[in-house]
Parts: C-alpha cells; structure tokens; sequence
C-alpha cells in the first residue's frame, strides 16, 4: 500500500461517481452501473466496510451493498431519506487531501472533495476514506466518512 494506491483509488472513485452521475442524466442504466461500482469500489462481499453517508440522517450507517446503493442512487424503501447522491448534476471532483496513513496493507487518506456542479455550483464535503486490497490487490474501501463542513448558525 502506498500513496499512490490511495490516489489511484481515489481516481476510480471519482471517475465512477462522474460516471453516474452522466448517465442518468442521459438516460441510461444508472443503476446497474451504480451497483456494479459500489459492488467493485467498496469491501462488502469480503470485510465489514464502515460507511456514514454525507446526506444520511435516519439511517446515518450504511453497513451493506443495498444500503450503500441506495445512498448513490436512491429507489430503496428501506432509506426513504436518499436523493441519489451520485445522480445529482456533478460535472466534476476534486480531491484535496490533508494527510495520509498506510500502515501495512492499509491506507487511509482525509480531506476535501470539491465538487462542481453542471451550473458551475460548487459544493465542498470534508471524507476520510480507508482502502485494503482484495484477493486480487485491488484497492477496496473498508471506511468512508463524510460530512459538510460546519456552519455556525
């Protein structure tokens, strides 16, 4: 494990979320690919993954595939709350990362994502994500933490 797993990764991610989120605006099948990513990026079928959601109030932990799909694409009853973060207008990502941990096959990276709407909007998410490659040395994420950056009332 070494920084650049943890950028390459990160790099994955971010191509996939565009993925997404392009695809359902052009109409296609955004939610097998929304799957089929989650399935691929997150270590659901081999470690417990530790995933709290920005937007995730109710049912703030997503600790399987369905619940972590439903996060990115909406359309389960199960978490009435989701919007589909992933098919909202993103038309970019940028990572700005604070600081790194690898410690053996383990690493962990925390910062900002800067997210560019379609329109120009910008949104700003603090996240901590945790990767461990699977059998194949395939970079998987076992944490994901993200939240919106505090705003005194």
């Amino acid at each position: 494990m070494t920084k650049q797993d943890i950028d390459n990764a990160l790099a994955k991610w971010k191509d996939g979320l565009l993925k997404i989120s392009r695809t359902y605006r052009e109409g296609g099948d955004y939610k097998n690919l929304a799957h089929n990513f989650i399935k691929n990026m997150y270590a659901y079928d081999n470690s417990e993954v530790l995933f709290k959601p920005t937007l995730a109030s109710k049912q703030m932990f997503r600790g399987d595939l369905d619940g972590a799909v439903s996060y990115f694409v909406a359309g389960n009853d199960k978490y009435p709350e989701d919007n589909g973060f992933a098919i909202g207008p993103w038309a970019d990502l940028e990572f700005e990362n604070t600081g790194y941990i690898v410690e053996g096959n383990i690493g962990i990276v925390m910062g900002n994502k800067h997210l560019t709407q379609i329109d120009g909007t910008k949104v700003i998410a603090n996240y901590t994500m945790g990767f461990k490659p699977n059998d194949n040395g395939e970079m998987q994420i076992v944490l994901h933490h993200s939240s919106l950056p505090y705003s005194p009332v």
